[in-house]
């Protein structure tokens, strides 16, 4: 399984956003910038973050992004989903009922072995997923790090953090 460099992308901005105070804001292009990614490209993913109630969007020249709900209550599954989409990794086209001599329809009563094996695989997946929240993330994070990554991310914020009215 693959996902698109969105979902990371997605998921940074998001830890990143809930460093923010109260009222605050970044920009689509702070968060590129933070991350060293193309801001066109994330706007796109946090737009869909936005659409999907994690984000909130503040309009105007001096608005930005900031969570729409705590870390506690944004699942690593919520980012995935509002990114790539809740369509399932695996999509089984039913290949085994074409080519030559084709079986009777008997024979494809159930979904094959193969899809209901993938089928598992993503439940265990979004499973796992769900399970982990943000907030999980940046206490692991946090547990980890000597300092030096929430200084970095201190100082960004000092800098870039636009305050608006909640």
């Amino acid at each position: 399984m693959k996902l698109g460099d969105g979902v990371e992308q997605a998921i940074h901005s998001v830890a990143m956003l809930s460093g923010l105070s109260q009222g605050g804001v970044l920009s689509a292009a702070a968060l590129a910038e933070f991350h060293g990614v193309s801001t066109s490209y994330l706007l796109k993913h946090l737009q869909a973050l936005s659409g999907a109630g994690i984000l909130d969007t503040v309009p105007g020249p001096k608005g930005g992004y900031r969570l729409a709900k705590m870390p506690k209550d944004i699942s690593l599954l919520d980012i995935v989903l509002a990114v790539e989409g809740p369509a399932p990794a695996f999509r089984c086209a039913e290949i085994r009922q074409r080519g030559p001599n084709p079986l009777p329809q008997r024979y494809f009563t159930k979904p094959c072995q193969i899809s209901a094996a993938m089928q598992k695989a993503e439940r265990a997946y979004r499973t796992e997923l769900a399970r982990i929240s943000i907030a999980d993330v940046l206490s692991e994070l946090s547990a980890a790090d000597d300092g030096g990554i929430a200084a970095r991310g201190c100082a960004f914020l000092e800098t870039h953090e636009r305050k608006t009215a909640r």
